[in-house]
């Protein structure tokens, strides 16, 4: 099995947002364990990554959290998409459709060049 890649820059916000739309409320370990495995097992989060990550994305409103019990037992922080951070997830997919779109036009037959 190959090595797993970092998460590209600029792409963990969205990925989280993505997660808390699909799952609901979840913990930062059910974040990374979820991204990982959407991925295939492709990407890795590192989670000196995803702390900050999930604090720019609560102090922008993006995201909201508070405390509770995860499944096994032990306290953890859930966070849960807010009203503003699904606008933000709605806008950010739109460029990345769109992105991606015009990266496909290159890569497809005959180059775009």
């Amino acid at each position: 099995m190959g090595t797993k890649a970092d998460v590209w820059q600029g792409t963990l916000a969205l990925m989280i947002l993505r997660t808390l739309d699909a799952l609901g409320p979840q913990h930062g370990y059910g974040i990374a364990r979820r991204i990982e495995q959407t991925s295939g097992d492709r990407l890795s989060v590192n989670y000196g990554t995803l702390h900050p990550a999930l604090l720019k994305l609560e102090q922008e409103g993006a995201i909201s959290s508070e405390w509770g019990q995860s499944e096994n037992g032990r306290r953890a922080k859930f966070y849960t998409l807010t009203r503003r951070g699904r606008t933000e997830m709605a806008r950010a997919s739109r460029e990345w459709a769109e992105a991606t779109a015009i990266m496909a036009r290159f890569l497809g037959e005959g180059g775009g060049a």
